[in-house]
């Protein structure tokens, strides 16, 4: 543990786990390639950690969302092909030159400026379903491709992870159509669910995300990907209280019996959601002493969250000890689910002053 760090939590991205999952993803899709989407922080994992090692296991062909997150993934993997798909935002046609990336392009203004600016590799978006960025199915017969065609021909599912969900087959009814009216080009279309669809999709290039970093693609289901993040936190103090009495702000929690509630040393500033509360009428989020799962006392508070650790081996639940907030058993669905959200927002908040780990890789 550092010096300069020693209230902080522990991050620990286990690299061996994520090289694991996408060497899982890329025997499911194969032959076609299994690109990487490291946006968001590879997933808050780390994009200077997740880009080599990712690379390492493979991986040829990155997403982004941002241009800044492709400078930091070419200054890390410089071979990389990386596309950019949030598109091509208006004068930076320079910007996407001097680092080689190419934007994943969604709409006639921003192929016009491509093209008018010295143009070179692209992606071109298809909306078949989602109503955000791309450019509408229903708008192709109007769309004029110039005289240099895509690289890529992409869209994205609404409802991967629903298989039976009927908009899957009207998008990749709607897919095939654009592949028919732009032939010979590449395409990318399936996320970490869609790796798992029983019938096979006519696609060059699958695209893995959330289960790279251990997220389940399969809800409801065992989770086929290895654990990426652990999240473990310092206890500050530990004390006693008596049935009756009340932790945390707004007296929430209540001892319903005398208890042993230890404080630790991670809040909502280090990314746990405040939603992760466990109340006397709410319940929410735990961690793991000595494999003993330990619900919490009350709010997650901005620095600290207090757990009752009565059922805890009591020669670890001690100050200086440390405590399981995400690990193989409480993974990032489960706190999500924990904390009323999703694991993905579980892993791209992580982190903001943890002290960050590497194992593997």
């Amino acid at each position: 543990m550092s010096e300069s760090l020693p209230h902080a939590g522990r991050l620990t991205i286990d690299l061996d786990a994520l090289q694991s999952n996408y060497r899982l993803l890329a025997a499911r899709a194969g032959p076609a390639e299994t690109a990487a989407v490291v946006k968001a922080n590879a997933y808050g994992t780390g994009i200077e950690v997740a880009g080599p090692a990712l690379r390492k296991a493979g991986c040829t062909t990155f997403f982004v969302a941002h241009l800044g997150e492709a400078a930091r993934l070419r200054a890390v993997c410089g071979d990389a092909v990386i596309y950019v798909l949030h598109g091509l935002t208006a004068g930076s046609r320079a910007l996407f030159a001097n680092l080689q990336a190419r934007p994943v392009l969604g709409s006639q203004a921003e192929l016009a400026e491509w093209h008018s600016s010295g143009g070179g590799p692209y992606g071109l978006h298809i909306d078949t379903g989602m109503n955000r960025l791309g450019v509408r199915f229903d708008e192709l017969d109007e769309f004029v491709i110039p005289n240099s065609p895509p690289d890529l021909l992409l869209t994205h599912f609404v409802s991967s992870e629903a298989p039976a969900a009927a908009i899957n087959a009207t998008q990749r009814a709607r897919f095939a159509e654009a592949q028919r009216r732009f032939p010979g080009i590449p395409c990318s279309i399936a996320n970490s669910s869609a790796f798992f669809h029983a019938e096979r999709l006519p696609a060059a290039q699958y695209r893995a995300g959330y289960a790279l970093y251990g997220g389940n693609p399969l809800p409801g289901l065992p989770n086929p990907m290895r654990p990426v993040v652990r999240l473990e936190a310092p206890i500050l103090q530990v004390r006693r209280v008596v049935k009756g009495e009340t932790v945390g702000y707004n007296q929430r929690w209540t001892a319903r019996r005398d208890s042993v509630i230890a404080t630790v040393s991670v809040g909502y500033a280090d990314g746990y959601p405040r939603n992760g509360a466990n109340t006397d009428t709410k319940p929410g989020g735990h961690g793991r002493i000595g494999g003993v799962l330990c619900p919490f006392a009350g709010n997650v508070s901005m620095d600290l969250i207090t757990v009752d650790v009565t059922d805890a081996p009591a020669d670890l639940a001690v100050r200086g000890g440390w405590i399981s907030l995400i690990d193989e058993v409480l993974d990032v669905d489960r706190v999500g689910a924990a904390c009323g959200t999703i694991g993905y927002e579980i892993l791209t908040s992580l982190g903001h002053r943890t002290q960050r780990l590497t194992k593997g890789g």
